[in-house]
């Protein structure tokens, strides 16, 4: 059993505070986004036998297990985060599997450099991932019912959404929230910097239900994706509770702490909220238009106090323990590689003591015994 020594990654949407507070070390007054655990090449975690991507390099059955390596190749198939947004993120998708290998290949052959800023696929591999709140959590997850998106727009009372409005109602769903995302992502820059302008100002005045949107017009000034954030769900999570993001899901975190599990991929098609790179046809191939409820996930209860974020996904399968002081033990050992994070109280994690925000690394097959009293989230697969 590996101490994860992790990468803070200070992105400008990212809390000064919230990540420091966790663990109990002074802010820098520098953001802080996301604390990385894993062996992704950006910022493996670091452990006394080297960094967490040459440990495995080095015997990936060993510490990965025959049947994860067999089933997802010789590299860690999921990256753990604790995520701190202070303000909002991009609004973005993720392509499913095959497009993200097709997209790779065609640009692969185009000899589109990997680091070019209008690249797309970074990876040919699909990026599905679950957010757990830490705090409460606010986001955006998937498209709302067209006539809840027309009625949001026409709340506002601004002349030049007139169009989106009466398109959302002329349409059957699927082909209005296309033919809406279009007309936005591809409508005059000027002309869209005024409308956001006016709407903004709007949701500041009407607050409620806009008031989220008033706080991107802010932060992202004259930004289409401050409309197309009004077509998706706002979505306010509890400590606890979860979102699973699968492929083509529109989405967008907006403010609070919580862990991330992710497939380990770099592929993101933004929609907007972002000086980045906005690949429109692109992101409108990719993006499933499909309105529904957000679906917020609760843990479901297995044996010996395991709760278990359930999804449709092999790569990663998240997991918690609430321990109560004077419990029992919990055995953790399994034939899969796991890392081990305290995101509260002081608990034993082998031979290791973990405060809030410490983590480890587990190899397949050693034995992982937890203890005291605090939260601790599991990360591993399934095979």
């Amino acid at each position: 059993m590996d101490r994860l020594d992790n990468t803070v990654r200070p992105y400008a949407w990212g809390s000064p505070t919230a990540i420091p507070h966790l663990l109990g070390v002074e802010p820098t007054g520098e953001p802080q986004a996301e604390l990385w655990m894993g062996a992704h090449p950006g910022a493996p975690s670091r452990t006394a036998r080297g960094t967490l991507a040459e440990v495995i390099d080095a015997d990936p059955e060993r510490e990965l297990g025959k049947e994860a390596v067999a089933r997802f190749g010789p590299r860690l198939p999921f990256l753990l985060k604790i995520l701190a947004a202070g303000a909002p993120l991009s609004l973005q998708v993720h392509p499913n599997l095959e497009q993200a290998r097709a997209g790779y290949d065609d640009e692969e052959r185009r000899g589109v450099p990997i680091d070019a800023p209008q690249r797309d696929y970074k990876d040919p591999n699909h990026k599905p991932e679950l957010i757990c709140a830490l705090t409460e959590f606010d986001g955006l997850c998937g498209f709302r019912d067209p006539a809840g998106a027309a009625d949001l727009l026409a709340g506002l009372g601004v002349d030049s959404l007139k169009p989106y409005v009466d398109l959302l109602g002329a349409r059957p769903g699927d082909a209005a929230l296309r033919e809406v995302l279009t007309a936005i992502l591809t409508a005059d820059p000027d002309e869209m910097a005024r409308t956001v302008a006016e709407a903004g100002a709007a949701c500041v005045r009407l607050g409620g239900d806009h008031a989220p949107y008033a706080e991107l017009a802010h932060h992202y000034p004259g930004d289409p994706g401050v409309l197309a954030a009004m077509l998706l769900n706002h979505v306010r999570l509890q400590p606890g509770e979860a979102l699973f993001l699968g492929a083509g899901v529109p989405h967008a975190y907006l403010s609070g702490m919580g862990v991330e599990i992710m497939a380990n991929s770099d592929n993101v098609l933004r929609c907007g909220l972002t000086p980045k790179h906005v690949d429109v046809p692109e992101l409108l191939r990719v993006v499933r238009f499909e309105a529904g409820d957000p679906g917020v996930l609760r843990p479901e209860a297995a044996p010996d106090g395991e709760e278990v974020y359930e999804t449709p996904i092999d790569e990663f399968q998240l997991s918690r323990y609430v321990l109560a002081a004077g419990g029992t033990a919990h055995d953790l050992t399994r034939n899969t590689p796991q890392i081990l994070l305290c995101t509260a109280g002081s608990v034993r994690a082998g031979e290791h003591q973990l405060g809030p925000g410490h983590s480890v690394f587990v190899p397949a097959g050693e034995k992982a015994g937890i203890s005291g009293a605090g939260t601790v989230f599991r990360a591993t697969v399934r095979v």
